[in-house]
C-alpha cells in the first residue's frame, strides 16, 4: 500500500485539521465494505460510522488512526466520484455539528408549544 507522506519536517497544519472525517453525499446502498475499500487507500481506518436512518441516510463518519492519513484522504476524495455521485469529505467540527442539532431541538420545542396553546402559524403573521 502507497500512501503519500506528509510529514517532511515539521509541517504544520491547520486548526480545523482531525482524524475524524465527515462525508455526505454518499450512495444510499454503499457497503461499509466498498467504504473501507475507498477510504482505506490512504491510511489505517479506526472506525466507519454510516448513517442509516432517513436523516443520516448517505452519509458517514471516518476515523483515521493518523491525522496525515485523513488530511490526504479529505485532499485526494473531496469530488470523487461513486456511482454517479461526488462526495463531500469534510473534517468533523464538532461546534457545527452541535449546532444543527440545537436548531432541530429548538424547531421541535417551538411546535410543542404551538400544539399545547393552540398557536399556528397563520396566528403568527
Amino acid at each position: 500500500m502507497a500512501t503519500i507522506s506528509l510529514r517532511k519536517g515539521n509541517t504544520r497544519l491547520p486548526p480545523e485539521v482531525n482524524r475524524v472525517l465527515y462525508v455526505r453525499n454518499l450512495p444510499f446502498n454503499i457497503t461499509s465494505e466498498e467504504m473501507y475499500d475507498i477510504f482505506g487507500k490512504y491510511g489505517a481506518i479506526r472506525q466507519i460510522r454510516l448513517g442509516t436512518n432517513k436523516d443520516t441516510r448517505g452519509t458517514a463518519f471516518v476515523v483515521y488512526e493518523d491525522i496525515y492519513d485523513a488530511k490526504t484522504a479529505v485532499d485526494h476524495l473531496s469530488g470523487f466520484n461513486v456511482a454517479n455521485r461526488y462526495l463531500i469529505v469534510l473534517y468533523y467540527q464538532q461546534a457545527k455539528m452541535s449546532k444543527k442539532f440545537d436548531q432541530k431541538k429548538k424547531e421541535e420545542e417551538l411546535t410543542k408549544l404551538q400544539e399545547k396553546y393552540g398557536v399556528t402559524a397563520k396566528d403568527l403573521q
